[in-house]
């Protein structure tokens, strides 16, 4: 009993798993993740796992590459224009911008960090909740 007397005990409350925000804050990290991946080590290439019938029957398992574009581009002069995707849409960050322009190709990955830290804290929740509204607004 030492133990249990030496901690602080409390009531254990299940955290709602089906909040949408962090859901798409995990979503988005994640992408954020394989951009970073991306720009830091040229030979990583994304895959995923698909299972594939053999002639005999039996299936097993195959690892295919999987097709992930960057989401920055090179302009003439040397800068890199770097978006922010949800989905295939780019978010938009400010009316009519929705590009970070960088100076060098060094600067992506800590402003992808940057970028990630800012998703985890739930500075991108009311851009993501737009970017969601826009599509739905145009079905009805």
């Amino acid at each position: 009993m030492a133990l249990l007397n030496s901690h602080k005990l409390t009531l254990y409350k299940r955290t709602n798993r089906n909040n949408f925000f962090l859901k798409r804050r995990r979503k988005l990290i994640a992408k954020i993740d394989e951009q970073i991946l991306i720009a830091t080590d040229s030979n990583y290439k994304p895959t995923k796992i698909k299972w594939v019938q053999n002639e005999d029957g039996t299936e097993r398992k195959l690892e295919i590459p999987k097709r992930v574009r960057r989401w920055w581009t090179e302009n003439i002069g040397g800068t890199i224009l770097l978006t922010i995707r949800y989905g295939n849409k780019v978010i938009e960050f400010e009316k009519g911008k929705n590009a970070i322009e960088l100076s060098s190709k060094a600067e992506i990955e800590p402003t992808l960090q940057s970028t990630k830290k800012a998703v985890d804290n739930g500075e991108f929740d009311k851009l993501l909740e737009e970017q969601l509204a826009y599509g739905s607004h145009l079905k009805k």
